[in-house]
Formats: structure tokens, C-alpha cells, sequence
């Protein structure tokens, strides 16, 4: 069976969930037999934009290519999972142009709760002036207008908010009925 690609782009403030989001988006999308790559915003910055600052011209250059590469992906059958940021409208516009096959998921969470999660130690950073132009602090978030699906992590557990997201992907007609279904009843199983 031929599967169609698709990117499912993440986008949210740091600490708001969108890693935690895609790696358990991948092992239920692996589990139901499609390919899966990730594009972490981290792992992105470390390889394919080392050196890219953040201004916004370098976290659109940035953006662009994490665009170029899901495009890729997708196009070949993979469904690539994108999790950066990616604070401005435009640049995930043109994204969603470039790529065809996209859903955007906001990760949407508070900031005070991104600030107590503060995985990365970030914030603290942040609050001890180490690090400026922090998004969603001194740099602004543009949430999205029209987002496939919202995902709201300071209420609802991963296993709901995936359960949302799979649910979505099956009425775009991305994964068939039955495969989340499957996927489903072997996840409460476990």
C-alpha cells in the first residue's frame, strides 16, 4: 500500500511540548507502518543551520530549510514531523506552500507553564539576562490564524493531545480509520 506524505509542522513556545508531541507521534505512526522522520528544532540548529543566529532573517533561513527538507520527505511518502518553534506566521505560510501536504498543530501553553517546565533551562537563563531576543519573551510568537489543530499541553495529557492529533490526520484523510483505531486499542493495551 502507497501512503501519502505529509508534514505535520509543530509550532509553539519552548517548553510547551512540541519534542514530547513528536517523538510519541512517531512510535504510533511507525507502529501503524509508515516511515517517520522527526526535524527537531535543536538537532535541526546543531546540523543543517549551524551557525544561523537568531534574527529574524536566520530563523527564517532556518524555517525555509527545515521546510525544504519536509518537503522532500513528504513528496517520497514520509511523513516528516517538524518540531521548531518557528515563531512567525509568514515564515510557516510559506511553508505550508512549499510543501503541499501540511497540517499545523499548535502546541499551545502558557508561558508561565513553559517557565515551570523549563526543560532546556532557558528561561532561567533568560531571567538571569544570559540570553535576550528569547521568544515569547523580548521576541514576539506569532500564534497561528488557522490551525488544523490546537493542542492545549497545560490541560490535557500527551495521550489525549495525540489522541486529538491522530483523529485529525484520519478526517484530513491522512491515516485510515481503522489504523487509528488499532493504534488506539493497542495503545490502551499496553
Amino acid at each position: 500500500m502507497t501512503h501519502k506524505g505529509l508534514t505535520i509542522w509543530f509550532t509553539g513556545l519552548s517548553g510547551a511540548g512540541k519534542s514530547t508531541l513528536s517523538e510519541s507521534l512517531e512510535q504510533r505512526l511507525k507502529a501503524a507502518g509508515r516511515n517517520v522522520e522527526i526535524l527537531d528544532g535543536d538537532i535541526v540548529r546543531t546540523h543543517l543551520s549551524k551557525g544561523l543566529g537568531f534574527s529574524r532573517e536566520d530563523r527564517d533561513t532556518n524555517i525555509k530549510r527545515i521546510a525544504f527538507v519536509c518537503g522532500l520527505l513528504s513528496r517520497n511518502g514520509v511523513v516528516c514531523i517538524s518540531a521548531a518553534i518557528s515563531p512567525y506566521r509568514e515564515a510557516r505560510e510559506w511553508a505550508r506552500q512549499e510543501i503541499g501536504n501540511f497540517v499545523e498543530v499548535y502546541v499551545n501553553c502558557p508561558i508561565d507553564v513553559c517557565r515551570q517546565r523549563d526543560v532546556k533551562g532557558l528561561y532561567k537563563l533568560v531571567d538571569e539576562g544570559k540570553i535576550t531576543g528569547f521568544t515569547g519573551v523580548d521576541d514576539p510568537y506569532e500564534e497561528p490564524e488557522h490551525p488544523e489543530l490546537i493542542v492545549e499541553t497545560d490541560t490535557e495529557t500527551v495521550e489525549e493531545s495525540l489522541g486529538r492529533i491522530m483523529a485529525t490526520l484520519e478526517s484530513l484523510g491522512y491515516l485510515e480509520p481503522e489504523v487509528h483505531s488499532t493504534i488506539a486499542s493497542t495503545a490502551r493495551s499496553l
